[in-house]
């Protein structure tokens, strides 16, 4: 990789392969055009958002099997605007970092991007579901009368609230953001991480006034949460980090065995990791929306991934446990 696209990075070890390899090199040269224009980062951030929300109308059509060749295309389409707003999403962050302007709130929209476009993408894909059923109810053995398809159409509204409020995608991206996080603190010391905590978050927020600082207190209010829902997701690991810097003070004073130590144990976990963010995620999404059986997604969703979230929480907090009692 060219060694100006690799500085551009926050390390290859939080990287998973295609995004390493395709995806980082593409974006490099889409930030060094936008910082000839002079667009500052969050604007590109913002600009994902939209059009990765943007994607929802088309994802709300069916493909082939209802709409034949322009239930395809518009499928296509969905998936080309996901796409784009992907490439901005990390393009972002090599700009603000060519440019030298990171900022707090640009770490929060980056946090929410993905989310902003999955929760109308779901929405969507419940409405085309209502539109669109054939084959999962042939498959259910049900008739699909107007009064099942209102009932089960309602109940995966519900399910799929109820299943975000407790985790799902927002819990499972949380966590992946955090585990990169985590990684880079070790590997390259506070400077080199976005390991923010909640306590900062919180004086960070009182700090600011509605008069004056109204948007950004209220993501401020938004990331507090955040951060907060990290932290109690990942008890041993702050156990851990409290007996560091009780122990060793400043992170730069960790020793470096500790350091390797950590960061071994943290990059065997990253495939998982890297599972639950947007390459995987939009994967198994394409190939159900292609099948015309989008209901999939959800099913997917609080089994698959909720194992796959659950499994690695549960690897990182059992080697911080025995890292902290070693030390």
């Amino acid at each position: 990789m060219n060694e100006k696209i690799y500085a551009s990075l926050k390390s290859s070890d939080t990287e998973d392969w295609v995004d390493y390899h395709i995806v980082r090199p593409f974006t490099y040269y889409w930030a060094v055009f936008f910082a000839k224009l002079g667009i500052h980062p969050n604007t590109v951030t913002i600009a994902s958002m939209f059009i990765g929300a943007g994607s929802a109308f088309f994802f709300a059509h069916g493909c082939y099997y209802y709409e034949q060749g322009w239930g395809l295309v518009y499928n296509l389409i969905a998936f080309l605007l996901l796409f784009i707003a992907d490439i901005l999403d990390n393009t972002d962050g090599q700009l603000a970092r060519m440019t030298n302007k990171k900022s707090a709130l640009g770490r929060i929209l980056d946090g929410a991007a993905g989310f902003t476009w999955y929760v109308p993408i779901y929405v969507a894909l419940v409405y085309r579901f209502y539109v669109h059923h054939d084959l999962e109810f042939s498959f259910l053995g049900l008739d699909g009368n107007d009064e099942q398809t209102v009932l089960i159409a309602t109940a995966i509204v519900f399910a799929l609230a109820l299943y975000s409020g407790i985790g799902g995608l927002s819990g499972q991206q949380r966590i992946a953001d955090y585990y990169i996080q985590t990684h880079l603190f070790f590997l390259k010391g506070e400077k080199g991480a976005e390991l923010d905590n909640s306590e900062a978050q919180k004086e960070k927020y009182a700090r600011l006034t509605w008069k004056d600082n109204f948007t950004e207190k209220l993501f401020q209010k938004t990331y507090v949460g955040y951060t907060l829902n990290q932290e109690k997701v990942t008890p041993q690991f702050q156990r851990l980090l409290a007996a560091l810097r009780q122990k060793y003070g400043a992170s730069e004073n960790i020793p470096q065995k500790v350091r390797d130590e950590f960061c071994r144990q943290s990059k065997g976990l990253m495939k998982y990791v890297f599972m639950l963010v947007f390459n995987f995620r939009t994967a198994y999404l394409l190939l159900f929306c292609l099948l015309d059986v989008p209901v999939l997604t959800f099913v997917f969703e609080v089994t698959v991934m909720q194992f796959i979230a659950w499994y690695v929480v549960h690897r990182h907090e059992a080697f911080c446990k025995r890292i902290a009692e070693s030390l």
